[in-house]
């Protein structure tokens, strides 16, 4: 296992620079929307169903905190897969991830768009659709390809500016609860709760983002962990008081497309639906940020490990960035914004998280066994347990989902495995 830190890049993201990647990662788009579906699906039960995913989610975080302990490298997922694997299921799972974060940003960028039009109806006309991508993309790329502090400055700016509204929505909101609306009707059936924690994965994930670039953050075998666990903590309390709001003070709730804003303008008036959306936008900036910046060090770490030319491993020599994979990062993220819808853009995400999940689950017991691995720093009581546990709770979700999203994951993993094979015949007929 490799131990030496990158000394090109520069360990500019602090201990609570990572905190703010690790929130901004996870609150993005989902939790401006999926309350109401959730309710749709379920009820009033709901409300359990954010508590299931949240523990489901936590169990899986605890077995990446104590696989992050052991590496201080660039590449998160991709990484540990690399050590604990063979070099294709490494490149498969890093192929899975940087593409759920490039069509993740396309679905939420789009999205931003949609709540840019509640204060400016011309920014869904395609001419002004497409001037505003194309600044938003712009702009982000810029701010990351200057330096990672700019990047980790931006991401707090952003978390503050998320959080302020939220909080503000949950406090005001709780003085408004209608107590018969917890009222429990009949049990939802198994099919329907499973697919509603499913859903709530995607708002609930994201988290790995902040593993990805380890290689710029300051003593990352102690300071990812702590992070990792601040966040869910956060997240899931924020996460369960937002619904139980939305059930408390919205009683179309199961028919709205705005939960969160139409919530708000119960309680708050015409002011609580701009709060909130400008909320919404705020936090879909900030989550677009952190997916450029976690995107781009993929196709840099599978450089490195000679899983990609070395020129997509370069690094500015005065900003200390791997320019040219943000730039080819940036440029899809472009690309697939501009082509496609919010909803088109999601058709893999959840499941490539899920997968990658799973890998990293397997990686701790694996490298548990191994005497070679470089110890970890968090070691979880009972982990291998939990590991077992947490695959098999990755599992029922993924045999929740639809055939839709599983065909198109699996068209992307076989693109994904043309291209290893196709380079690795590249590379070793020009060594031969």
């Amino acid at each position: 296992m490799q131990n030496q830190p990158e000394a090109d890049l520069v360990r500019g993201i602090r201990r609570w620079d990572l905190v703010a990647i690790c929130i901004n990662g996870i609150i993005g788009a989902g939790i401006f929307g999926l309350p109401s579906r959730v309710y749709g699906l379920i009820g009033t039960y709901s409300l359990i169903a954010f508590v299931a995913c949240a523990l489901v989610v936590a169990l899986i975080i605890l077995c990446f905190a104590e696989v992050s302990s052991r590496f201080e490298e660039t590449g998160g997922p991709y990484l540990y897969a690399r050590e604990a694997f063979q070099p294709a299921v490494a490149f498969e799972i890093g192929w899975l991830i940087w593409l759920a974060r490039v069509t993740a940003f396309a679905a939420n960028c789009n999205l931003l768009i949609n709540y840019l039009g509640f204060f400016w109806l011309s920014a869904t006309t395609p001419l002004w659709r497409a001037l505003v991508i194309i600044l938003v993309v712009t702009v982000l790329a810029i701010i990351n390809l200057l330096g990672i502090r700019q990047a980790a400055i931006v991401s707090n700016a952003f978390t503050i500016g998320k959080l302020v509204p939220i909080i503000l929505f949950i406090a005001a909101g709780l003085f408004f609860l209608n107590p018969q609306a917890y009222e429990l009707g009949a049990t939802p059936s198994t099919g329907d709760f499973s697919k509603s924690v499913l859903l709530l994965v995607y708002a609930f994930t994201g988290f790995e983002m902040a593993t990805i670039p380890a290689g710029e953050v300051r003593d990352p075998q102690r300071n990812l962990p702590r992070a990792l666990l601040i966040a869910i903590v956060v997240v899931a309390t924020l996460y369960i008081l937002i619904q139980v709001v939305c059930v408390g003070t919205l009683p179309g709730l199961a028919q709205s497309q705005k939960p969160l804003a139409d919530a708000g303008s119960q309680f708050l008036g015409a002011a609580g639906g701009a709060i909130i959306s400008a909320g919404a936008i705020i936090s879909i900036s900030g989550n677009l940020n952190i997916l450029l910046l976690s995107g781009s060090r993929l196709p840099f770490a599978m450089a490195e490990q000679k899983q990609l030319p070395d020129v997509v491993g370069k690094i500015h020599g005065r900003f200390f960035t791997p320019y040219i994979s943000i730039l080819i990062t940036a440029g899809l993220m472009l690309f697939l914004t501009l082509k496609s819808s919010f909803l088109e853009a999601l058709t893999i995400s959840t499941i490539a998280r899920l997968v990658t999940y799973g890998a990293t689950c397997l990686a701790l017991p694996v490298f548990r066994t191994r005497r070679e691995t470089q110890p970890a720093l968090f070691r979880l009581p009972g982990g291998t347990v939990i590991a077992i546990l947490s695959l098999l709770l990755i599992v029922w979700l993924l045999l929740n989902s639809t055939l839709k999203e599983a065909w198109a994951a699996t068209v992307a993993a076989a693109v994904g495995l043309a291209i290893y094979l196709a380079y690795w015949l590249y590379s070793h007929r020009k060594v031969s």
